[in-house]
């Protein structure tokens, strides 16, 4: 069983910021991508930003040089550096990690954070 537990979400002013972390525990042999995902409007959850477990990173081009993804792999923690925060950024924030090995593998979630861009 793995459990990703996130924390950081809040509260914040336009064009402030926020740092997300989301600790992964459990029976982890070993943690592949980890990524950061938000709720859309429609219900649905998109990518924000993935990191490998090579330090590769990738984000949506609405996030672009304004969020930073990070992992400490000591730590088995993940984080989202959001920066110029902006309203429609307003949502909730999921972690998520593809943890293990062959039939082992498995894609695990946090229970999310709220982030709230408002004056």
């Amino acid at each position: 069983q793995v459990q990703l537990v996130e924390s950081g979400g809040g509260l914040v002013q336009p064009g402030g910021s926020l740092r997300l972390s989301c600790v992964v525990s459990g029976n982890i042999v070993s943690i592949n991508a980890m990524a950061w995902y938000r709720q859309t409007l429609a219900n649905e959850r998109e990518l924000v930003a993935v990191i490998t477990s090579g330090g590769i990173t990738d984000y949506a081009d609405s996030v672009k040089g304004r969020f930073t993804i990070s992992r400490d792999n000591a730590k088995s923690t993940v984080y989202l550096q959001m920066n110029n925060l902006k309203p429609e950024d307003t949502t909730v924030y999921y972690c998520n990690a593809d943890t293990g090995r062959g039939p082992l593998r498995s894609i695990s979630w946090g229970q999310g954070t709220q982030v709230t861009v408002s004056s």
